[in-house]
């Protein structure tokens, strides 16, 4: 049914994905890539929401829901009718786990919450991927990333100086919240190895984006600090930022007093290594303005591409500012295998990116491209002991979508 994989820690596992968007179907991913049979629960009628997100669309595939949803095989279900709550049950008898984001209370309503779930099967693992979290008087508020970016500080410290703040322009807070529950579900994986018992794992946004700006936190906490909006200036570091060049422009890093020294080197101004401004890093953070005038004539006078040659000799970290055509052409790019080609009957030429993870060298793949809503309804429902004619009564009945 599924190809086989290299390196698949979760083979023998099977998670339910009751997800929608990105933060839930991206952590489903990750356990896909990594083995686990996932079956994504859907609706009938439009599916996931991620499916309409866009444009850009990719031969009428939204490229949203392409980008989190390899590995799966899609179960179409409505979970407001009984039928298909039962059907959902009787899979989850079977499951090591139980991916949901329903919005908040609606699992418990439906009898699809931790406690009825692990009654029936003291095994599983239920995880819930929230807005706010699971306690505290937001517990109940719905969330999508650019609203936990305003509400978790994000927003108001990306930007320009003096500018109304802005968005991140990737979905990181989903991203980085699938990420945390598949490490929370694995870590509860393990545990179960050791007890016996499954155990129930919170994530949410809101922690998500807490954590993302756990050093602001703890400026503020130290010293009263509110960060801004800095453009591309690493607020505790300087020289940290990118500078134009001839034809472009440069990120340079100087995090230390060493690389500061070569920097002066390269651009040919020695001298400000004794300067008193600039002796120490907490020293140029104070004076960066004035620092950052002076270095950026002679970042002016050559290529970008001859700068990061002659910063990348001296051990300095440099590096041009990429867009997404930049990225897809690049070598190194290449070199890492992390686009990878799957098949998909409406999309000859798609390709995805894999997981960012290698076991003994060797990349984390997705084993198939994401699915058709419903593509998978039939063979789950007889895996679960559906006949025949039962999976083609609830079809008719509108109950599932195969």
């Amino acid at each position: 049914m599924m190809e086989e994989m290299a390196s698949a820690p979760l083979a023998t596992t099977r998670v339910l994905d009751v997800t929608t968007s990105i933060a839930g179907p991206y952590c489903a991913q990750i356990l896909s890539a990594l083995g686990a049979d996932v079956i994504k629960v859907e609706r009938p009628d439009t599916g996931d929401d991620g499916r309409a997100w866009g444009p850009p669309f990719w031969n009428g595939e939204g490229t949203m829901f392409l980008s989190a949803n390899a590995g799966k095989r899609s179960l179409a279900l409505s979970l407001r009718d009984p039928r298909g709550r039962e059907a959902l049950l009787r899979l989850t008898d079977g499951a090591d786990v139980f991916l949901q984001s329903l919005r908040p209370g609606l699992a418990d309503e439906l009898g699809l919450g931790p406690d009825a779930l692990r009654e029936r099967n003291p095994r599983l693992v239920y995880c819930s991927v929230g807005a706010y979290g699971h306690v505290g008087p937001l517990k109940d508020e719905p969330g999508y990333d650019a609203l936990m970016q305003a509400a978790g500080g994000l927003i108001s410290m990306t930007g320009e100086p003096g500018r109304p703040g802005v968005r991140v322009g990737a979905s990181i807070v989903d991203q980085g919240t699938g990420t945390w529950a598949a490490l929370g579900i694995l870590a509860a994986l393990l545990e179960r190895d050791r007890s016996g018992e499954g155990s129930v794992v919170d994530v949410s946004l809101y922690e998500t984006t807490l954590g993302y700006i756990g050093y602001h936190l703890a400026g503020y906490l130290a010293d009263g600090t509110v960060p801004h909006g800095e453009g591309t200036r690493f607020p505790m570091v300087a020289p940290y930022q990118i500078f134009p060049t001839r034809d472009g422009t440069l990120m340079i890093s100087g995090g230390n007093d060493r690389l500061f020294a070569a920097i002066c080197s390269v651009v040919g101004l020695p001298a400000l290594v004794d300067d008193p401004r600039f002796r120490s890093n907490p020293d140029r953070v104070v004076n960066r303005d004035e620092l950052c005038a002076i270095l950026e004539q002679p970042f002016r006078e050559r290529d970008s591409a001859d700068w990061q040659a002659r910063l990348s000799e001296a051990g300095v970290p440099a590096a041009p500012v990429a867009d997404v055509a930049d990225i897809v052409r690049a070598p190194q790019t290449e070199a890492l295998g992390i686009l990878q080609p799957l098949p998909h009957p409406s999309i000859p030429d798609l390709k995805l990116a894999a997981l960012p993870l290698s076991f003994d060298g060797e990349r984390a793949l997705h084993r198939f491209a994401p699915p058709a809503i419903g593509e998978h309804t039939a063979e789950i429902l007889r895996e679960a002991g559906y006949d025949t004619e039962e999976i083609a009564a609830l079809a008719a009945e509108g109950v599932i979508g195969a």
